[in-house]
């Protein structure tokens, strides 16, 4: 189905559980207007509050960070779409403006309220609302966003947390916070000026001005231009063409090309040698183990010499310091909510 045009309800009612995404978070991220479905390894999360264009809440951050923690290591990558003519018209009315329910309960909290909150309190709920968007870098995993419409503000922002974006013809990206009196806080900021540049990027963001699917491939925001009715299915496999590539080795290049902008030439130089000798050695260990040969130790080379053809894979690193090898552990369980979505009951 295009995704200018909604899947009926009951068709989108019926979201997979599986055993780490049991049927009761399936209906609380239905009800937040998140869907998640898993096929092999690949992960599809879908935006589903297509009559709200949709608009985010504090409720889908919450679903969407809930997801992240929740995505078994069999999954290596993530789709992210959305249902309707809009991928996300960015923040929903009600964080503006409070509305009431219509069963009488409290009313959820706006960013007025925030703002009246103590700073410390106020910091933990923006870092509870951030986590939604920063999973999606994790070296573990390969993301792409399949953007149709519009995406403003925080839907710009979440279409900037994955690693690639494919759009549609008809996308529109703006970023739209300093028109509110905001600044962009939900992880943008940095995505965005490392694709497009310091002086763009500040551009974009001062005037909130459009920029159409066109000049967002032409200016590193967009890596394809697809047309509407084939962006989910031009999305997926591109996503299953990026999975051919070795699991291990490309998530070592992503952990590279990550780190690439805040290290110097050296301090990269460095990081790629780490990276390969533990690639080699790993492809090493598969590799049925060849018999030394018999030699003398007066036939060996003096092993304080360097060989004329060049140095041993054993000591490739022996005497330089090492970066870190990045960590591709699963996040640790949930912590203790900083923050709640929902209103607290009276």
């Amino acid at each position: 189905m295009a995704p200018g045009t909604s899947t009926p309800t009951a068709a989108r009612n019926l979201a997979a559980e599986y055993d780490f995404w049991p049927a009761d978070r399936v209906r609380a991220a239905a009800k937040a207007g998140v869907r998640l479905t898993v096929t092999g390894e690949l992960a599809t999360v879908t935006l589903d509050r297509p009559e709200k264009l949709n608009a985010m809440t504090p409720s889908m951050w919450w679903q969407l960070a809930q997801i992240g923690r929740a995505l078994p290591g069999t999954v290596r990558a993530v789709l992210l779409c959305a249902e309707g003519p809009s991928f996300s018209a960015g923040l929903d009315r009600s964080m503006f403006v409070g509305e009431e329910p219509a069963n009488g309960a409290p009313a959820a909290k706006t960013l007025l309220d925030l703002g009246r909150s103590d700073a410390h309190d106020a910091d933990l709920t923006i870092a509870a609302f951030q986590e939604a968007f920063t999973w999606w870098r994790r070296p573990d995993l390969l993301t792409v966003a399949a953007v149709q419409g519009h995406a403003v503000g925080a839907g710009f922002q979440l279409a900037l947390a994955c690693d690639l974006r494919i759009v549609a013809e008809d996308a529109r990206f703006a970023m739209r916070e300093i028109s509110l009196g905001l600044v962009p806080d939900l992880g943008g900021t940095k995505p965005l000026t490392a694709l497009v540049g310091y002086a763009r990027a500040l551009e974009i963001c001062a005037t909130g001005r459009w920029v159409e699917a066109p000049e967002a491939e032409r200016i590193g925001l967009a890596n394809r231009v697809v047309p509407v009715a084939d962006l989910r299915m031009d999305a997926e496999v591109f996503l299953r063409e990026l999975l051919a590539a070795d699991r291990d080795a490309l998530i070592e290049t992503k952990s590279l090309l990550q780190g690439a902008i805040d290290r110097d030439y050296e301090a990269q130089c460095a990081a790629e040698r780490a990276a390969q000798v533990r690639r080699i050695r790993a492809l090493a260990a598969l590799s049925p183990e060849r018999p030394s040969p018999d030699r003398s130790s007066a036939d060996r080379p003096n092993s304080d010499r360097p060989s004329p053809d060049g140095p041993s894979f054993d000591r490739l690193s022996a005497d330089r310091p090492s970066p870190d090898r990045p960590s591709f552990d699963r996040p640790s369980p949930v912590p203790a909510e900083p923050w709640s979505p929902e209103p607290a009951s009276s």
